[in-house]
């Protein structure tokens, strides 16, 4: 019961977290002003999260474990289909996360961009040394592969199937479809709540040629 209630609470704080980085961002948010969301003083605050950046990275991986409970979802209701169709589905989905979480599509970019710049976490020197702490942080690496791996999977299949022909490596198209999605991010946070937000093109628009250009890639035989 005890532990129920701690898990309860940290949600919660996790929960109130998000709220003001989504209204003020990371660097301009401030441990009082979570605690205040929270309804919990800054002490209390402290003894559920050292830092600011384990805060920030509970987050992150609530997004990414959301992002993957929806890539299983997907698959699950993909499973009697095509593998492409799947692959084009997860694509959709992904896309489709980013459009209803900013935060998280952002808090999953800068995970991956720190990533990237610490050799996968190996070289830790640039790594703040609330980073190097923070519980998150490392949950984080056990599972953030997970997205490509189920991907490949989907495009094996396609191949298996017939459905995919192209002959580039499985993983070489996973990582196009996420930078297309990348890409696609980054018009939705520039665009803000327009409809058209560059040159009159909406985004709707822009999703359905991302996946038509996916599913020739995929169809392509050289």
């Amino acid at each position: 019961m005890k532990g129920h209630k701690k898990n309860l609470k940290e949600s919660q704080i996790i929960e109130a977290a998000e709220q003001v980085f989504a209204e003020v961002g990371f660097k301009n948010a401030k441990m009082e002003d979570i605690a205040a969301k929270a309804g919990i003083t800054k002490v209390t605050l402290y003894s559920y999260f050292h830092s600011k950046e384990n805060m920030y990275m509970a987050v992150t991986y609530k997004a990414l474990s959301l992002l993957i409970e929806k890539y299983y979802e997907t698959i699950d209701k993909y499973r009697d289909k095509s593998g492409l169709e799947c692959v084009l589905a997860i694509l959709d989905g992904f896309m489709s996360f980013c459009e209803e979480h900013y935060l998280y599509s952002e808090a999953l970019l800068e995970y991956f961009a720190l990533v990237r710049s610490s050799s996968a976490g190996r070289d830790d020197s640039r790594l703040t040394e609330a980073m190097k702490d923070s519980l998150y942080y490392m949950k984080l690496q056990d599972m953030h592969n997970l997205p490509f791996k189920l991907t490949v999977k989907e495009i094996e299949r396609g191949k298996a199937d017939g459905s995919i022909q192209t002959k580039l490596d499985p993983m070489l198209c996973t990582l196009h479809g996420w930078t297309m999605v990348v890409g696609y991010v980054k018009v939705v946070s520039a665009s803000g709540t327009n409809a058209t937000p560059l040159f009159n093109v909406s985004l709707k628009e822009l999703k359905k040629l991302s996946l038509r250009v996916a599913r020739e890639l995929f169809r392509a035989k050289e």
